[in-house]
């Protein structure tokens, strides 16, 4: 079995400003920097032969040429009783809503049953521990809320492997498709 998603990288440039906010909040475990990337579509787990198939399906979904999008603000994810992560926002973008649509076209194609909730482009920066302070986290979110990145420029995508371990998850990217 095999656990896969479709990811933008993040620029290095990039990482070192989001990096450079991943502080000042007890509780929180902050993404490394080789964890930071931008989700099209999770797929979850799957065997072999299905990660094939939709590797081939993906192949179909890598067309419409380079694109740029920006990160833009930050948040975080929860329910009523509690926040479980932190996040940087993306501005609205219709490349990258299209390209996050073909991809998760191409598992359907597959085979994979795929998520109903609606696609909210992030880059998670931190999960949280259940015990974090609310107003700790708020605190931190109007600390830095006016995270604006300048243009990111973008000409692929990867269908990434992630192992999950007591220290976080490990990605590996698995193939690269060219837009």
């Amino acid at each position: 079995m095999i656990r896969l998603f479709t990811a933008l990288s993040i620029p290095e440039d990039i990482a070192d400003t989001l990096e450079r906010r991943q502080s000042g909040l007890p509780g929180a475990k902050w993404r490394t920097r080789d964890q930071l990337h931008l989700t099209l579509a999770f797929y979850g787990e799957m065997e072999e032969r299905r990660a094939d198939d939709l590797a081939a399906e993906l192949g179909r979904a890598a067309r419409g040429g380079p694109f740029e999008f920006s990160l833009s603000g930050v948040g975080a994810f929860g329910d009523d009783h509690r926040s479980h992560s932190l996040w940087a926002g993306v501005e609205a973008n219709e490349r990258l809503s299209v390209l996050a649509g073909r991809c998760r076209s191409a598992g359907e194609r597959a085979g994979v049953v795929m998520e109903k909730r609606d696609y909210r482009p992030h880059v998670t920066l931190a999960y949280l521990k259940p015990q974090t302070n609310p107003d700790r986290i708020g605190a931190w979110i109007v600390g830095h809320n006016l995270l604006k990145s300048p243009p990111i420029r973008t000409d692929r995508f990867g269908l990434w492997s992630s192992v999950l371990t007591q220290d976080g998850s490990r990605y590996q990217l698995e193939q690269e498709y060219w837009l």
